[in-house]
């Protein structure tokens, strides 16, 4: 387990990977986008009815394990099936991360946690406002959309960003993830000096 985590960690989404995907899904690229979204909205259903913690972040774990196989060379006949089947790998991988996850009541009052001062919270503060003044503005316009709202609303969001740039939703995920990224490392870096 500990090997194939370390080697899904190494693997990144890339551009030219999601197209292979969306070509294995149909030669015609509205007819490949349009099947991706129903899988992908089956696949949230999926995670969904099965009382998954973050329904959409397990759809997307699932797609690009996919579009890891077909990126590694691997032929598959029928995508949405194979999805399904790694959809139920992913479902029970997070049904063992929440038994490790949860804690019991008598632990957690044995648990001392000393909390952060307030110089420590200005400190971070001041770190990720100046980190995010140094991105593009359209990179800091993009992560602040991304992240407001809350529940629907959130989601009705991002998929109108997605539809506002032209590209898929999982595309719009990558970009973002990207930036917020860059904005650890920099606030990781303003903190250590």
């Amino acid at each position: 387990m500990e090997s194939s985590q370390s080697t899904q960690s190494k693997w990144r989404l890339t551009e030219e990977a999601f197209h292979r995907f969306l070509a294995a899904l149909d030669s015609h690229p509205e007819s490949a986008g349009e099947q991706y979204e129903a899988i992908r909205r089956k696949l949230v259903k999926f995670f969904d009815w099965r009382g998954a913690h973050f329904p959409e972040e397990c759809a997307d774990e699932t797609i690009n394990r996919v579009i890891r196989k077909i990126d590694a060379g691997e032929k598959i006949a029928d995508i949405a099936t194979y999805c399904l089947g790694v959809a139920r790998l992913v479902f029970l991988e997070t049904l063992k991360k929440v038994d490790r996850q949860q804690v019991s009541l008598e632990n957690v009052q044995a648990i001392a946690v000393a909390p952060a001062t307030n110089d420590e919270d200005q400190d971070e503060r001041a770190c990720f406002e100046r980190c995010l003044e140094e991105l593009p503005v359209e990179s800091r316009q993009l992560i602040l959309q991304y992240y407001q709202d809350e529940l629907r609303e959130k989601i009705n969001n991002r998929q109108a960003m997605a539809e506002r740039l032209g590209i898929p939703l999982n595309a719009l995920r990558s970009r973002v993830q990207r930036i917020r990224d860059r904005l650890e490392q920099c606030v990781a870096r303003c903190l250590g000096q």
